[in-house]
């Protein structure tokens, strides 16, 4: 496992269960927003991005309000996500297992993921969604703001802003989609959502969905709690 998977604040708390730390709360309150600013920018881009869905502009006030708080939603998840890029970007670096567990990714939806590789922090789902955020984000943003006429109208053609428009357009309905996914795994997964609103797991769910990431906490515990070859209470 990569050294880069385990913090200093993570540990384990023997006990029934076994409690392992996930994450800070300092993560958790950056993944919150980062996660609210991409639910608002998803809808107050909705409401400018057809008529029929112009109702949801409702939800900010009215159309001229959304055009102009929706930019600026935009930077509060570009700083929030560089946050949490800066936060997990070595933990979401591929690794040779990566490959084999997609390959086996049929075994881990059967529920039979002693089939798969042992992973660590993140499974290469996980690390395909961080990512897919982290590419389309720069992009969202950078074609956002050629667009964004109130401060850069004049470093910028009609044609750039038509090209933006539209890669804008289609960046935004991917991201969407990638968002689908995250929040429908994170329901999938029991266990996923608590992590990441009390921070964290019991040892029975590291050791089924990560379990690389719990030997290595395991062998660093001075404790030496919850031998490596079996499996931890809860």
């Amino acid at each position: 496992m990569a050294a880069d998977d385990v913090k200093p604040n993570e540990q384990i708390h023997p006990g029934k269960p076994v409690i392992v730390d996930r994450y800070t709360v300092g993560a958790r309150i950056n993944h919150w927003i980062t996660a609210a600013s991409l639910i608002l920018l998803a809808l107050s881009g909705l409401a400018m991005f057809h008529p029929s869905l112009f109702f949801l502009s409702g939800l900010f006030g009215g159309g001229q309000f959304t055009r102009f708080i929706h930019p600026w939603i935009g930077v509060v998840l570009f700083f929030s996500f560089l946050g949490l890029f800066l936060r997990f970007w070595k933990a979401n670096l591929w690794q040779r297992e990566d490959g084999t567990w997609l390959a086996r990714f049929r075994d881990v939806l059967a529920n039979h993921e002693d089939n798969a590789p042992e992973v660590g922090k993140y499974n290469a789902g996980q690390k395909l969604v961080f990512w897919s955020m982290s590419v389309l984000i720069v992009i969202l943003i950078s074609s956002g703001l050629v667009a964004w006429d109130q401060y850069f109208a004049q470093y910028t053609t009609i044609d750039q802003k038509r090209v933006a428009i539209l890669v804008h357009s289609i960046a935004a309905v991917a991201i969407i989609g990638v968002w689908i996914v995250h929040f429908y795994s994170a329901i999938w997964v029991r266990g996923t959502i608590p992590a990441m609103t009390r921070g964290r797991v019991t040892g029975g769910w590291a050791w089924r969905h990560h379990r690389k990431w719990l030997r290595e906490l395991v062998t660093r515990s001075s404790k030496g709690a919850g031998p490596s070859g079996s499996k931890p209470a809860g």
